[in-house]
């Protein structure tokens, strides 16, 4: 059975000659009627293109030609069939943030890689840290703080000295940026069912951000953040270069 494949490109230039090249070689189908759809750029485009395709039930394959390409496969033009009869998946689930900005109204995103509350002025951000309801912390004086999934454990998180979590865990890392008070905080693991809520205290004198991947909130109030179980995204991976063992390799580099 011959696979029908949808190629996607970013912006970049080498993606588009890519691109361009592949599908002379292999043809090319809309997303809808792909079996695979190949992603050809970075990871910011494999998030993009992971959530422009959550409604379809084909299986996303990302080629590099971005710069890290942690969500990526190594790029060829050769062979393309064969790896992706091989290649092994794995699903994760987003993040769902409801963000409430100071004039009441409610915003809602997923986020792949996490969600992160940032300040958006001169002076640190104050928040107040609910989990399932029940108040962990009255007040946490930062640059920010955000909520990650163990896929994107390596990136945002990963940088501001959040741990890495292995692919299967049921559990989210819960990162601060930049504490001030509690000085030493560096954050939590919690269950990936946990109920997260972030209350912005002096918001108007310290306005934040809210940001999910790349969705941006401004002015906000509070934010809620929980698991979405019922949104499944299924990535391909050579055999051998899952994500499993990406995250067991980045701790050891």
């Amino acid at each position: 059975m011959t696979l029908k494949i949808a190629f996607l490109a970013s912006e970049a230039p080498v993606a588009h000659t890519a691109r361009a090249a592949l599908i002379g070689r292999y043809g090319d189908v809309p997303p809808d009627r792909a079996d695979v759809i190949v992603a050809l750029g970075g990871d910011g485009f494999m998030l993009r293109t992971l959530h422009a395709s959550q409604e379809l039930p084909a299986p996303v394959y990302g080629m590099n030609r971005g710069t890290i390409g942690f969500l990526m496969n190594e790029y060829s033009e050769s062979d393309l069939i064969e790896r992706l009869r091989a290649a092994e998946e794995e699903v994760i689930n987003p993040l769902s943030m409801r963000a409430t900005d100071r004039s009441g109204k409610v915003h809602k995103a997923l986020a792949i890689n996490e969600v992160s509350i940032l300040r958006a002025g001169p002076q640190a951000a104050k928040l107040r840290i609910t989990v399932d309801g029940r108040l962990r912390l009255a007040e946490l004086s930062c640059d920010g703080a955000l909520l990650a999934t163990p896929a994107g454990s390596t990136a945002y998180n990963y940088s501001a000295h959040g741990p890495i979590l292995p692919i299967g865990s049921d559990v989210l890392a819960l990162t601060a940026i930049a504490a001030f008070r509690p000085r030493r905080w560096r954050g939590a693991l919690l269950p990936k069912t946990a109920h997260v809520r972030f209350d912005v205290l002096e918001a108007e004198k310290r306005p934040v951000v809210a940001d999910a991947d790349s969705i941006q909130v401004e002015d906000v109030d509070r934010v809620e953040i929980r698991s979405e179980p019922t949104i499944r995204h299924s990535l391909l991976f050579d055999p051998g270069h899952g994500l499993e063992e990406r995250l067991i390799s980045e701790q050891f580099t």
